[in-house]
């Protein structure tokens, strides 16, 4: 559980379906009705290691959505070929793959280091640990809910404690969430290569993250 990992995942050839995203490799699938998407699931789970990888199916009408993982850092060589498979299922039973329509949420908890209470938030939301070796990410057991990720503050900050929201998505489609959120009336707090912070006019932010999809 690496950063080689996912890393790897985005070097590698025939992924065009797929993004990574705070949780790992993800792909929508779109198809003709709610039915196919059910079809579809039931043939993913079909594929060998599928069941047994750890991943995610989630169906919105006619839309399926597909977690290889639930934390990036929990991707592995092997689930470049799993994600291979995957996509050949759903270009078999005539499924065509949306990247546009990829995202996660994630609602970032930050406090230094000796007030950090992952376990309280654990027990309030009924989450599970992700298993990666990062320790400090909690997903929803039936994969509704935003994930929750603990981000240490640094000790020479006066504050304690915030809140803000991820927004983690193709790199292709930043700019263009971006700009929405700014034509939205969001002001723009900080950039960088691979965020952008913004805040509403009461000051609440939310990153626009298109790390590490491209990177």
């Amino acid at each position: 559980m690496s950063k080689q990992g996912w890393a790897d995942f985005l070097a590698a050839r025939d992924r065009a379906d797929w993004v990574v995203l705070h949780g790992g490799a993800t792909a929508v699938f779109r198809t003709a009705s709610m039915a196919d998407a059910a079809a579809l699931a039931a043939a993913i789970v079909g594929v060998p290691g599928f069941e047994s990888a750890g991943g995610l199916l989630t169906i919105a009408g006619a839309r399926l959505t597909v977690r290889l993982t639930r934390d990036v850092y929990e991707l592995e060589p092997e689930h470049q070929a799993l994600a291979q498979a995957v996509s050949e299922v759903g270009r078999g039973l005539g499924a065509s793959a949306d990247r546009s329509a990829v995202r996660e949420v994630q609602f970032a908890i930050a406090a230094k280091p000796d007030d950090a209470d992952l376990g309280f938030w654990r027990a309030a939301l009924g989450y599970d640990d992700t298993g990666a070796d990062s320790g400090d990410t909690l997903v929803d057991p039936i994969g509704v809910g935003s994930a929750v990720w603990m981000q240490h503050l640094p000790t020479e900050k006066a504050l304690r404690h915030a809140m803000h929201i991820d927004v983690s998505l193709p790199r292709e489609e930043a700019e263009g969430r971006l700009a929405a959120a700014l034509a939205a009336g969001g002001r723009l707090v900080h950039e960088s290569d691979d965020v952008w912070i913004l805040a509403d006019r009461a000051g609440n932010k939310v990153c626009i993250c298109p790390w590490p999809d491209g990177e």
